[in-house]
């Protein structure tokens, strides 16, 4: 089972890079960030043209969740528990029925928090204490699960081309990172660096500057893996490639294979 993270950075904006991708890569499942669409407006025809189920979560203008699906879902939810109040599209889960095991998977879109301090910053801080709440009581159900998506968290200083230029910014500031800590501490495995503990891996690249052309990238796209789904990991990678293509977006897939 192929399950793939990918930040989009707007579905009208990357109606040809997205399918384009989907053909070459064929993930199974693909977790998508930043759809910047209502529900009614995501064109849902042309992926359940090319084999995939559609679940949406989104957000006019801003935010939005998506899981594409060639295998059969179940379960689905929208939103992250923990406050009724936050109306932004940052969560969708779902249950996977693979040949041989279901897997539970989380898209998410963690907030941005810059910039700080201040309530954006906050924001982000409750949210993530949301989400290791939520991980927790995943855990407890045994039930192999995946929480993919884009963090906005650079964990270590390996994880972004020149870390001197991100000590004042949200994704990296300390407190940003013990709060990533205190979510895989509780027994979570981070696929990338299990797999691939070199430096130099990064999954977005800043428009401006010549950042890709300098390959100045930070690594904020991550899959956790619950024990009984790392259990089950065999492969992982980043689809760096994709960032050379026409009209990307800013971040690019990044994606684990499952025994499942």
């Amino acid at each position: 089972m192929k399950i793939a993270t990918f930040n989009i950075n707007g579905i009208k904006a990357r109606i040809e890079a997205l399918p384009a991708w989907l053909e070459a890569a064929k993930p199974d499942v693909a977790l998508l960030q930043e759809i910047k669409s209502i529900d009614e407006n995501f064109p849902r025809e042309m992926f359940e043209d090319m084999g995939y189920r559609v679940e949406t979560h989104g957000q006019k203008s801003f935010n939005g969740v998506a899981i594409l699906s060639r295998l059969p879902l179940e379960d689905v939810t929208r939103g992250l528990p923990g406050d009724a109040e936050d109306e932004q599209a940052r969560w969708i889960e779902a249950t996977v029925i693979g040949d041989s095991q279901a897997v539970r998977v989380a898209g998410l879109y963690l907030p941005n928090g810059n910039p700080v301090p201040g309530p954006k910053y906050d924001y982000k801080l409750a949210w993530m204490a949301r989400m290791r709440d939520h991980a927790k009581a995943l855990l407890a159900t045994e039930m192999p699960f995946i929480l993919a998506g884009d963090y906005n968290i650079i964990p270590q200083r390996e994880d972004a081309a020149k870390p001197e230029a991100w000590t004042e910014d949200a994704l990296f500031l300390p407190e940003s990172r013990a709060a990533f800590r205190r979510i895989l501490n509780l027994g979570f495995t981070e696929a990338i660096r299990t797999q691939h503990p070199e430096a130099g891996l990064y999954s977005f690249w800043d428009y401006q500057a010549g950042a890709w052309q300098r390959n100045n990238g930070i690594r904020i796209d991550h899959l956790l893996l619950s024990p009984q789904a790392a259990d089950l990991l065999q492969t992982s990678g980043i689809d760096k490639e994709v960032r050379a293509g026409d009209k990307p977006s800013d971040h690019v897939p990044v994606w684990v294979d499952l025994a499942a």
